[in-house]
């Protein structure tokens, strides 16, 4: 039964178009005056002067140069196009100090290793109004910017797309179609590339100068063509059926069917049997073995299993025990031996390329019973490429689904095969396919992934096994695909930020921060004070501690984060030059300088420190202040003055005179500020007091009775 197929074909075709020519001086003829050719090609070049005045001419690429010739007006070169930036010029040397030069036009091109169509979600009917994408791959192409790739809906051009990427060198790229089916399209006429009839048989037995008719057994739309060769020689039919007549030896015909979508070959044995029982007149298929035939001569097959990558060589023997048999072969399309005499024989193939190849070994005994063997053989191919990508354009975001896709192309059997995603070195998920294919197809492996912040940049990758059991090679074969980078856009957030952080006026800026604004998007950061936006690149003053709420966004989200900003400063003193104090009083209070942290203050007088608890009478004079914290020191300088109460310097006293006598009575006190004396005592005419403020005296002049009493 033919696959099923979609209607109306997807047709993809690609263009290279021409690339720039720069051309410099008049005086240069290039030939070719620009290069088109396809990588690995070897061109000549020829460039020729229009002035002969000039001492060289010759060819120069990187550090390569041709030889230079100084008699003639022209230099070829042959350049072998192996270097994707050749970039070749003539040059004219017309003098010692001087040359000019003119560069050679070069587009070098690559056609794509492979161009392959698949949907990207497997349907297995086509329902009306359901829209399916079709993904297709151009795989190792270059230059890609130069590429043109067109869908076909029949012969109708339904879409055009070209790439961006100026890389010059080979790349692969990719191109999505949505397709919706409508009822118009059904039963629209299919086209495909050439297939097998699996009815149609590829080994038959003739007798000698019998006839057997051959059939190629291939359909497809368009009708292919036919091409027929016998044991690789061309034959003139150009039908899916030959005649052959009078067989007289033993032949593989091959028929090649070929459309304009691809091609398909069918080698088919024809074996003439010679010396036993007359052969039928219309030849037939190998007959089966009976019962009985297969307890007679049970063939043995070294090995009965085999397992071969494809183009390598093949062999396996067949022998038996049996003592009636008249002969033995093998069957197959290649390297089938004919009827040979027993007791072995053994089927060879030198490079084995046919992926429905079921070589048999029969025997046919005396009574013309017939038994046979088949070796189990698996051939294998690994992938021509294995390559991932993005379902969806763009990046990912965080914790919404998305979709990678692992192309696996050209790869058999693909049964065997088992496709491991990696995450950097851990693996998060296996598949395996139940295609039952034995020919090389196209695969395709979808992970779900809902990535995390942590997966911003991580490398995914895919990892192909062919699982051929015991009779496989060691190491299993395996390949893996270039790595993707995942790009994860995600919300932003405050990164190792502290609740609160100590800075140093005018040094500290809000910047300087360790917290780290972490988004993808990168985010940006807006900081408030006091709910005013703020530059957070200028330095903070010690009036600007407080609380800072930082703004974080990107296209995503926003979020906020505060922090506690204490701002520390060097000492500084906002005192008078001069302060009072009274004496016993606490030192330290009258002058206090700023600072954060508390500052510690020092005293000294006279150059030397003091630290006295309370201020005494003697304590007053200029005072050096030193205050000192982390950040600084600061000094200031001050006069003290100690206020204490007056103190009379004399104690009482009592005085005897006689009538007539001069008496003098002093009184003196100290004190801060400067205290006043004052007398009380009865008046006379004879006593007077003499003028002054901390010191009076009283003097009597010839004292009588009238002036006995109490002086104070």
């Amino acid at each position: 039964m033919l696959p099923l197929r979609m209607s109306h074909i997807l047709m993809l075709m690609f263009s290279l178009c021409d690339a720039d020519v720069t051309c410099p001086a008049d005086q240069f003829i290039l030939n070719p005056p620009e290069v088109i050719a396809e990588y690995g090609q070897e061109v000549v070049v020829n460039c020729t002067s229009t002035d002969d005045d000039f001492d060289e001419i010759y060819w120069r690429d990187g550090t390569r140069q041709s030889e230079k010739n100084t008699d003639g007006s022209s230099i070829s070169w042959t350049l072998h196009l192996s270097d994707w930036n050749i970039k070749p010029k003539c040059i004219i040397k017309l003098n010692e100090s001087f040359e000019c030069s003119k560069d050679l036009g070069m587009t070098i091109f690559k056609n794509p290793d492979t161009v392959v169509l698949y949907p990207i979600k497997h349907v297995k009917t086509t329902v009306e109004g359901t829209q399916y994408e079709l993904q297709c791959d151009v795989i190792d192409v270059a230059p890609v910017q130069n590429l043109t790739l067109t869908w076909y809906r029949d012969n109708q051009a339904i879409k055009t797309e070209s790439f961006t990427n100026t890389s010059t060198t080979p790349v692969s790229e990719s191109s999505i179609l949505t397709v919706s089916v409508n009822r118009e399209d059904n039963k629209a006429q299919f086209r495909y590339a050439p297939e097998l009839n699996s009815n149609t048989s590829n080994v038959f037995y003739v007798g000698v100068g019998d006839s057997v008719a051959l059939s190629c057994g291939a359909e497809g739309n368009p009708a292919p063509q036919f091409h027929w060769t016998r044991d690789g020689v061309n034959m003139t039919e150009l039908t899916g059926n030959l005649n052959v007549t009078h067989v007289n030896t033993t032949a593989t015909y091959t028929c090649t069917a070929t459309n304009d979508l691809g091609r398909i070959t069918r080698h088919i044995s024809v074996h003439v049997i010679k010396d036993v029982m007359a052969a039928p007149a219309v030849a037939t298929p190998t007959p089966r073995p009976t019962p009985e035939a297969r307890k007679v001569c049970p063939p043995t097959l070294t090995p009965a299993e085999v397992v071969v990558r494809f183009g390598d060589p093949a062999s396996v023997n067949c022998s038996t025990s049996a003592t009636d048999v008249l002969g033995m072969g093998w069957e197959a399309p290649i390297g089938g031996t004919g009827f040979v005499d027993p007791p072995t024989v053994t089927w060879t193939v030198e490079r084995l390329q046919d992926w429905s190849i079921n070589p048999k070994c029969y025997i046919t005994l005396k009574n013309n019973h017939q038994c046979d063997a088949m070796p189990t053989i698996t051939l294998y191919k690994t992938p021509d490429i294995v390559s991932v990508s993005a379902l969806a354009r763009g990046p990912m975001v965080e914790g919404i689904e998305h979709l990678l896709q692992c192309d696996i192309i050209n790869v058999a059997p693909v049964q065997k095969l088992t496709v491991t995603w990696y995450r950097g070195h851990e693996n998060v998920s296996t598949q395996r396919f139940n295609d039952t294919l034995v020919t090389p197809g196209n695969v395709s492996s979808t992970l779900r992934v809902t990535p995390e912040r942590e997966h911003n940049g991580a490398l995914y990758r895919c990892k192909t096994e062919l699982h051929l059991g015991p009779k496989g090679p060691e190491p299993m074969p395996t390949k893996s695909s270039e790595p993707y980078t995942a790009v994860v856009h995600y919300k932003p957030m405050m990164q190792d930020c502290p609740t609160h952080y100590t800075g140093e006026e005018h040094k500290f800026r809000m910047d300087m921060l360790p917290c780290k604004a972490d988004g993808n998007p990168p985010p940006t950061v807006h900081w408030y004070y006091e709910g005013k936006l703020i530059n957070a690149s200028e330095p903070l003053t010690k009036g600007q501690s407080g609380k800072y709420t930082a703004e974080v966004f990107n296209s995503l989200s926003m979020s906020n984060n505060s922090i506690d900003i204490t701002i520390e400063y060097s000492p500084s003193f906002a005192c008078d030059d001069h302060y009072e104090v009274e004496e016993k009083g606490k030192v330290g209070v009258e002058c206090e300088p700023e600072g954060k942290p508390p500052p510690v203050i020092a005293w000294f007088k006279d150059g030397i420190e003091i630290s006295p608890r309370h201020w005494r009478q003697q304590d007053s004079g200029k005072y050096v202040l030193k205050a000192t914290n982390k950040h600084g020191t600061a000094n200031h300088t001050l006069h003290l003055e100690v206020l204490f109460a007056p103190e009379f310097k004399e104690g009482n006293n009592s005085k005897e005179v006689t009538p007539g006598e001069n008496v003098t009575m002093d009184c003196s006190a100290d004190g801060n500020p400067e205290p006043e004396v004052l007398w009380s005592y009865n008046g006379a005419v004879n006593v007077r007091e003499t003028a002054g403020r901390r010191q009076r005296s009283i003097i009597v002049t010839g004292a009588t009775s009238t002036n006995a009493g109490v002086y104070s």
